[in-house]
């Protein structure tokens, strides 16, 4: 069975990479998780859930632990469009593009860039469906990622991958 999550999780890369960006820009990462990557984001995860008192991640930590596979999905660094449209919280994209944020993530980040991230994800999780993988998208897989330095992106999710009898993400 891993080969077969092996080539879903492939194939959920194509469709993150190949879904549609705005202004034909591309700013999406995409990163497969080897098994040792993948528990070291579960145990980060307990960490940080117990570094903010805040319930659910253990329970999800405990789904990422026992998955077949893990696909982080994520926006890079950019720029505004120059559309100055303000839904990134400024009311001009030469005030966003001098401003800097960080919590789990980092930002801010263009509303165009994240409804790309979205699109992207969206594209993914519809080709592990389509293959019967079972998946959800996780913030805290990314935030857990995202803390490692696993990748360059702004902002994370994770999609955890598994082939089972129930679907382990929502056996709660």
């Amino acid at each position: 069975m891993d080969k077969a999550v092996d080539m879903v999780a492939e194939l959920m890369r194509i469709a993150a990479v190949t879904a549609p960006k705005g202004a034909g820009q591309d700013y999406i990462e995409v990163k497969i998780c080897g098994e040792i990557e993948r528990k070291m984001i579960a145990q980060e995860m307990l960490k940080m859930g117990k570094e903010k008192g805040i319930p659910n991640w253990d329970r999800d930590a405990k789904g990422v632990e026992r998955a077949d596979g893990l696909v982080l999905i994520g926006v890079l660094p950019h720029k505004g469009l120059g559309l100055n449209c303000g839904a990134c919280g400024f009311p001009t994209c030469a005030e966003f593009n001098n401003a800097s944020a960080t919590g789990d993530f980092k930002g801010p980040n263009c509303m165009i860039r994240e409804l790309d991230l979205g699109i992207a994800i969206g594209s993914a999780v519809k080709t592990a469906q389509i293959h019967n993988v079972d998946n959800r998208i996780m913030y805290r897989a990314g935030a857990a990622a995202m803390r490692l330095g696993m990748m360059k992106s702004n902002v994370i999710m994770g999609i955890p991958l598994s082939v089972s009898g129930k679907n382990i993400f929502f056996d709660r």
